[in-house]
């Protein structure tokens, strides 16, 4: 990754993150196809939802007769958080038209927001919407033909956690996060890994009492307050 912010720095910067694409999407291919979801309707969801963990509860949900109602409510309150990183990203593109910020906004996903956050470390804090496109395109496209790969290779594949395609997500933040705080000269090593770690003890802490969804919407805004306060002592 370089400071390069035109389409063709998008698709090379986006292309390792596609690989854990590949891998949950596929996964999600093989749980749709055991739902009995059919293959059309696979692409359709990957094509409109286009939301991993929402699509995942979808497709359980089906399986159980849930309601619509249902169904629709919990694919919400799942992808809320992505109004938090849209609100995020969007100062950084104040300058753009309505159109470019709704287009950018409507296909970020949590990797291609991590990202973008790992960019503004080597752009001196600028984002183009040329850049993003082409990191947003990449991923929707191949995240919507590894589920349908994955629905038709269903019946091949009985478990796709015993090949770990489930952990490929866990995997790929794992390497964001990590790329993120060893590139940010701005701040130290320690302050990054003292609210990772805050995050992760809250997150701990607050599944206890909630469910996990509702717990990561609270994590994010609680992390993102202790973060400005940190900030603000350190100056």
């Amino acid at each position: 990754m370089d400071d390069a912010l035109d389409f063709k720095a998008g698709l090379r910067d986006v292309l390792p993150t596609v690989f854990g694409y590949i891998g949950v999407g596929l996964a999600f291919g093989v749980v749709a196809h055991t739902s009995h979801i059919p293959t059309l309707m696979v692409g359709l969801m990957s094509l409109i939802v286009y939301g991993g963990s929402s699509q995942f509860i979808i497709a359980s949900m089906f399986l159980a007769g849930a309601p619509v109602s249902a169904i629709v409510a919990s694919a919400v309150l799942v992808n809320a958080r992505m109004a938090l990183m849209s609100m995020t990203v969007a100062p950084y593109l104040k300058q753009e038209s309505l159109a470019q910020n709704i287009g950018i906004g409507s296909l970020l996903t949590d990797e291609t927001f991590a990202l973008s956050m790992n960019k503004l470390n080597l752009t001196g804090h600028r984002l183009k919407p040329a850049w993003f496109h082409a990191a947003n395109i990449t991923a929707y496209l191949v995240w919507a033909l590894a589920t349908v790969v994955g629905a038709l290779l269903g019946g091949m594949i009985p478990d796709a956690k015993t090949f770990g395609l489930d952990f490929a997500v866990v995997g790929m933040f794992i390497g964001l996060l990590y790329l993120q705080m060893i590139s940010d000269r701005s701040r130290p090593l320690l302050r990054h890994l003292l609210i990772a770690g805050f995050v992760a003890v809250e997150m701990v802490v607050l599944e206890r009492f909630m469910p996990g969804n509702t717990a990561i919407l609270l994590a994010t805004v609680v992390g993102c307050v202790f973060g400005m306060v940190v900030e603000r002592d350190a100056k």
